[in-house]
């Protein structure tokens, strides 16, 4: 009996511990498989539009000659992570007076490319009226590659832009890669036709690019660790760095601007702060840049920058130091000027500048408080 009772004790005890169990958590719910998304194409005056609605739902969105419609952005916003976009064809836009842009992306792992062939042609010459930005017809805005993250543009050749071709913004982490931008229908009529405009970002390298255009080439804004590198610039107005000055933000800060070449620009190297702003240039190297047919400045950089009427007062609110300017090389016409520094007093310091030889033109007998380290002009 005392063998039965025991026994039967530890029956009730072991059910009791399992009654006390909790259940079984339930089977995780599968995430979407994104390889299963679709690839898409688009083409033709309904592409832009059916594009937009139907981008959250495609792995690969394919551009195939799209006219996009006047007045229309092409929008390719807040794609899904690791979105592939092909351009192929031409794709055009509609005539129409407004600011764009005409193209936008954003997301996170974006891969942009082009394929053989491709061109993205603005047909500027329906806006160019020599007034760019500052006035007359109003131009819109190219390519917004806003707010990307981790990603890729490569392979896009870009033709007549109206005004500003590529805005890169609140980038983090940008590869641009063997970009064509061929402007050169623009010579007579065409400005504000920058190839690059760099604001708030990081991480962003900008390699092989060939420009042909009629204002910079590269303009840094602001930002943090920008990479230019193995460009041909043409017909513009050089490599800058600015203008810095009377933005939200108003620092650059590590920029390497490396081996590339500018012809017949108006200018080569230049850095420019805008009079009486406050922020910081600090960290920029020049190195391994060729200059031909320079018409106005080979190496300029001016604290009294006032929107293309420069007051030749230089102010100190944006400091430019840590400067390397090295292995800067080659011609300007005989009427421009090899070197042009005019710094406010104490505002530009700790430059190394080495290996530079700018030939032709005339001396500057303007520059002032020129900081140690080996600049002259």
């Amino acid at each position: 009996m005392v063998q039965i009772s025991t026994l039967l004790s530890l029956v009730a005890a072991s059910a009791s511990i399992v009654a006390a169990a909790p259940a079984a958590a339930p089977a995780p719910t599968a995430a979407p498989d994104l390889a299963k998304r679709a690839t898409c194409t688009f083409s033709g005056s309904n592409g832009a539009a059916q594009a937009s609605k139907s981008k959250a739902s495609c792995a690969t969105i394919v551009l195939s000659n799209v006219a996009v419609p006047s007045g229309t952005t092409l929008d390719l916003t807040k794609l899904t992570t690791g979105t592939h976009v092909i351009f192929e064809g031409t794709t055009t836009f509609g005539y129409e007076e407004w600011s764009g842009p005409l193209v936008s992306v954003s997301g996170t792992s974006i891969t942009v490319t082009g394929a053989s062939g491709s061109v993205i042609d603005g047909n500027g010459a329906r806006w160019w009226d020599t007034k760019g930005s500052n006035g007359g017809k109003t131009k819109p805005k190219f390519f917004y590659a806003h707010s990307l993250k981790k990603s890729t543009i490569s392979g896009l050749t870009f033709k007549d832009s109206p005004v500003q071709m590529m805005s890169i913004n609140g980038a983090d982490t940008l590869t641009v890669d063997k970009v064509t931008m061929n402007n050169k229908a623009g010579d007579s009529q065409g400005h504000n036709t920058d190839a690059f405009d760099v604001g708030s970002s990081s991480h962003v390298t900008i390699s092989n690019a060939n420009i042909v255009n009629q204002d910079d080439c590269l303009a840094i804004n602001s930002g943090t660790d920008i990479t230019f590198t193995g460009g041909s610039c043409t017909g513009g107005h050089g490599l800058s760095i600015g203008s810095v000055g009377g933005r939200d933000d108003n620092t650059v800060d590590t920029v390497k601007i490396l081996s590339s070449k500018i012809i017949n620009s108006q200018n080569g190297v230049r850095i420019k702060t805008v009079s009486g702003a406050t922020g910081a240039v600090k960290g920029v190297t020049y190195k391994d840049i060729t200059l031909s047919g320079i018409t106005k400045y080979g190496i300029v950089i001016q604290q009294d920058y006032e929107n293309g009427s420069p007051t030749g007062k230089p102010t100190t609110g944006v400091p430019i130091t840590g400067l390397t300017v090295s292995g800067v090389t080659g011609s300007v016409t005989s009427s421009a000027t090899p070197v042009y520094i005019l710094c406010g007093k104490g505002s530009c310091s700790g430059w190394t500048w080495s290996g530079n030889k700018v030939t032709g033109g005339k001396k500057s007998t303007k520059c002032l408080n020129i900081p140690s380290g080996g600049a002259a002009c």
